[in-house]
């Protein structure tokens, strides 16, 4: 006796969706998104569009894909596209939302990643470098929804591989001494980051590309000596007798 096909029992259809959904994983939900893409060519795409084109792959990603607190980890998935559709994933926005401090969410990421914090401040190869971007959008992500504790915990972080790149690399050691703005221009990185590529890297490009009106800052002490040695910088500080602001010659610096 033939089988009955899927469009005369609903019950073999059920059967066939669930071979589907056991017998996925992670590339192969992957390499479809990725086919339908480059089928479709969608000017933006998210989790609705995946959803609607390929509902068996949508519920394999809800249930095995998540990120440490709560949801679907929709970065996993983008970056794992090919290079040109990642920039077209259109997250959803969370306009306004309440600021709130929730330390145990901070703590769940920490505590997976404990033994690779290191990476902000050392990172040896580039695996090292791929897990501390994993680290930084996991805690950007919760900072996003509000939770000024990850936004505390990834601003301390990342200082640390900053404070690396004025050392080493030319292109940010003009940063060196602006170290509110700093902590503006990491906050600014946070709040704007939208697609699912390395955080890391837009905020190195962000402090590039800002960095270059930047005057580099250059510190000594006003015990140095000056004119052959004669007298020390402190002795040709003047004052403005109306203004009483501290003037020091041959600088544009005034000191309230």
């Amino acid at each position: 006796m033939p089988l009955a096909s899927p469009h005369e029992n609903p019950y073999v259809l059920v059967l066939l969706f669930c071979y589907k959904v056991n017998a996925m994983d992670f590339e192969s939900a992957v390499r479809t998104i990725n086919n339908l893409l480059i089928k479709e060519r969608p000017d933006t795409f998210n989790s609705s569009w995946v959803r609607l084109r390929a509902p068996y792959i949508y519920r394999f990603i809800q249930k095995n894909i998540r990120i440490e607190t709560s949801g679907i980890d929709w970065d996993r998935i983008t970056r794992a596209l090919a290079p040109e559709f990642p920039r077209r994933w259109n997250r959803r926005r969370r306009n306004g939302s309440k600021p709130y401090r929730n330390k145990a969410e901070v703590g769940t990421v920490l505590q997976k990643y404990h033994d690779k914090l290191y990476t902000f401040i050392a990172p040896a190869d580039k695996n090292d470098k791929y897990i501390r971007d994993i680290i930084s959008i996991a805690l950007v992500r919760i900072a996003q929804r509000g939770n000024t504790a990850a936004k505390r915990e990834i601003i301390k972080l990342l200082r640390f591989t900053i404070e690396d790149w004025i050392e080493h690399c030319p292109k940010i050691s003009c940063w060196r001494g602006y170290d509110q703005l700093i902590q503006n221009s990491i906050a600014g990185c946070i709040r704007r980051y939208r697609y699912s590529g390395s955080f890391i890297g837009y905020l190195f490009r962000t402090l590039e590309y800002a960095g270059r009106g930047l005057r580099p800052i250059i510190a000594y002490s006003l015990d140095d000596p000056i004119y052959s040695g004669d007298k020390r910088r402190i002795d040709i500080i003047g004052q403005d007798p109306e203004t009483g602001e501290l003037l020091i010659p041959g600088s544009s610096i005034h000191v309230p």
